[in-house]
C-alpha cells in the first residue's frame, strides 16, 4: 500500500466533505433511527488468541510477563518463548469448521439485529483481507476472509453489519517480550507482527509513551481501509483511544467516516468510552457496566456470556439468560442498547453454552419482543428496591432482583411494564401507575399478557396499579402490554 497516498485521499474526503475534522462539525453528527431501535447486538472475540484458549483474550500480553500465570503456562505447554512465540499459533488457527451462514442463523434465532466482529484486537493480527501488513487471515492462518465472509452472511439475513478495532493498544501490547530472551526482538519495522511493542512501565502503567506519528498513521489507514473495503454501519473503538495523542486522528477517522457514509448512502456509528470523542459526536459505550438511571441520550453497555473472559477459555465462567435478558431490560429502559459477545472456537465453531444462551435471550424475545424493538424511554426508566450500580466492569456480581422490580418501555399507544421476577401469588403492584401519580394521568383501557392468554384482573388505587393472575408462572420477566389513552 502507498501510505502517502492513502492518507491524502483521507484528507480530500474530509476537505470535500460536509463533516470536517474538528469537534464543532462532528458535534451534527445524529445517531440513526435503526441503531436506537435496534436494542439487542452481538459481540464477537475471535482471533488467533483462541488456539491458546487460556485465562483471556490478553493472553499474547501476559504470556511475556515472567511470573505471570500465563508465562508459566505457556512453558510448561509450549516450551521457551524464544522457541515458541505467539506468532507460532498462527498456524494452528485454522478455522477450519468456521461457517458464516451457521453463525448468522444462530444470531438471528438469538433476536439480534446487528453483529459486530472483532475485526483487529490489540495482539495485531487482522481478521480480514488487508493492504496494510501480511500478518492477516486471508494471508495466514484460515487463508479466508472471514470478516468478508461473515458481513455477507449477516447481512444476507436483515442483520446490521458492524466491526470493532483495538488496534490502538498494539502499541504496547507486546512489550514485554523484550525484557527477555524470547521471539520479540529488535529491529522491529512497521507490518511486522510485533511492531512496535514499546515500553509499558511496571506491567500496568499503560501510558507510558505516547504512540508516535508513523503508530498514529498507520492506526488511521487501518481504520480507513476497514471502512473503505466493508462498509460497517457501526465503528466500535476499544479505550485507549482516549489517550491526548490520538485526539487529531480521531476526529479525522470520523469525519472520514460520516462523509463516506454520506456517499454511500448508509447511516452510521462510532462507539467510544471515556472521554475519547467531544459528547454528542458519537455514541457512548459503557463496558460491562451500565447506568443507574434513565439517560436523555442513546448510550450502549457492551458485555459478555461470559464473567471472567471475552474469549474462548475452556473455564469460562457464564451468566445465565435470565441474568442478561434481565440487563437488557433494565438497559433498554434507560435509553441503552445490549451489545453481548461470544467467543468461538479456535476451529470456528461456537461453544454449546454461549449456543444454548443465545437461543433461550431468542426464545424470550420472540415472546417478548414488541415491549423491546423499536421502543422508547418511558417517563421514568422504572420502579423497586435493587439499585443497579453505576459505572464499567460492575456487572460481575448477579443482581438480586425482586418482584417489585418494574420497568417501562413505550411504543405508540402502548405502554409496557415488564416484571423483572414474576412473583409466585400473582399479584403485581407497580406505585408509579396508581392513582394520582406523579408519572401517569392518562386512562388505562385494557392490560394484556406477552406470550399468555390468560387476562389479568387489575384495579387502580392510591397505592398502586394492582395486577392480578392465576395462572401466569415464568422464571423469566413478565411483561404487562397496556393500552394507553
Amino acid at each position: 500500500m502507498d501510505t502517502n497516498a492513502y492518507l491524502k485521499a483521507i484528507n480530500r474526503t474530509i476537505a470535500s466533505g460536509r463533516f470536517k475534522d474538528n469537534w464543532e462539525s462532528l458535534s451534527e453528527y445524529e445517531v440513526p433511527a435503526w441503531y436506537k431501535k435496534a436494542k439487542f447486538g452481538i459481540f464477537i472475540h475471535w482471533g488467533v488468541y483462541a488456539v491458546p484458549a487460556f485465562k483471556n483474550e490478553w493472553y499474547p500480553r501476559n504470556m511475556y510477563i515472567q511470573g505471570s500465570e500465563e508465562y508459566k503456562h505457556h512453558i510448561e505447554t509450549y516450551g521457551e518463548h524464544k522457541d515458541f512465540g505467539y506468532k507460532d499459533f498462527i498456524p494452528m488457527f485454522k478455522a477450519e469448521k468456521f461457517n458464516a451462514d451457521e453463525w448468522a442463523e444462530l444470531f438471528q434465532q438469538s433476536g439480534a439485529k446487528y453483529i459486530m466482529p472483532v475485526a483487529e484486537h490489540h495482539d495485531g493480527f487482522q481478521m480480514y483481507k488487508s493492504d496494510v501488513s501480511h500478518f492477516n487471515a486471508y494471508e495466514m492462518g484460515p487463508k479466508r476472509d472471514v470478516l468478508g465472509e461473515m458481513k455477507a452472511a449477516f447481512e444476507g439475513r436483515d442483520m446490521t453489519f458492524c466491526v470493532s478495532s483495538h488496534r490502538a493498544e498494539h502499541w504496547f501490547f507486546l512489550s514485554h517480550g523484550k525484557e527477555f530472551e524470547s521471539d520479540i526482538k529488535e529491529p522491529l519495522e512497521r507490518g511486522d507482527f510485533y511492531w512496535p511493542s514499546m515500553p509499558e512501565p511496571d506491567h500496568q502503567d499503560l501510558y507510558g509513551s505516547p504512540p508516535s506519528q508513523e503508530y498514529l498513521e498507520d492506526w488511521l489507514i487501518r481504520c480507513c481501509e476497514l471502512v473503505d473495503e466493508y462498509k460497517p454501519n457501526i465503528f466500535y473503538f476499544d479505550w485507549w483511544i482516549h489517550t491526548a495523542a490520538f485526539k487529531p486522528y480521531l476526529k479525522k477517522f470520523a469525519a472520514y467516516y460520516y462523509n463516506k457514509a454520506i456517499e454511500w448512502g448508509i447511516e452510521v456509528a462510532i462507539n467510544y468510552k471515556h472521554e475519547a470523542f467531544h459528547f454528542g459526536t458519537a455514541v457512548p459505550d459503557v463496558e460491562r457496566g451500565q447506568f443507574a438511571a434513565l439517560k436523555p441520550y442513546f448510550w450502549q453497555t457492551d458485555t459478555a456470556v461470559a464473567k471472567n473472559s471475552w474469549s474462548y477459555t475452556p473455564g469460562n465462567d457464564y451468566k445465565t439468560s435470565i441474568e442478561i435478558i434481565c440487563d437488557l431490560i433494565d438497559i433498554v429502559s434507560k435509553n441503552g442498547s445490549l451489545l453481548l459477545n461470544v467467543g468461538p472456537h479456535a476451529d470456528g465453531t461456537i461453544p454449546e453454552e454461549d449456543k444454548r444462551i443465545l437461543l433461550e435471550i431468542g426464545d424470550w424475545l420472540k415472546m417478548n419482543g414488541e415491549a423491546i424493538y423499536d421502543t422508547s424511554f418511558w417517563r421514568t426508566f422504572g420502579e423497586g428496591p435493587t439499585l443497579v450500580e453505576e459505572g464499567q466492569f460492575t456487572d460481575g456480581k448477579t443482581k438480586a432482583f425482586t418482584s417489585e422490580d418494574i420497568r417501562f418501555t413505550v411504543k405508540g399507544s402502548r405502554l409496557y411494564a415488564i416484571v423483572l421476577v414474576y412473583p409466585e401469588n400473582g399479584v403485581v403492584k407497580i406505585k408509579a401507575l396508581r392513582e394520582k401519580s406523579h408519572d401517569f394521568h392518562g386512562m388505562i383501557k385494557d392490560i394484556s399478557i406477552l406470550g399468555f392468554d390468560e387476562q389479568p384482573v387489575w384495579e387502580r388505587t392510591e397505592e398502586a396499579l394492582i395486577i392480578k393472575t392465576n395462572k401466569v408462572q415464568s422464571a423469566a420477566p413478565v411483561v404487562f402490554s397496556l393500552n394507553i389513552d
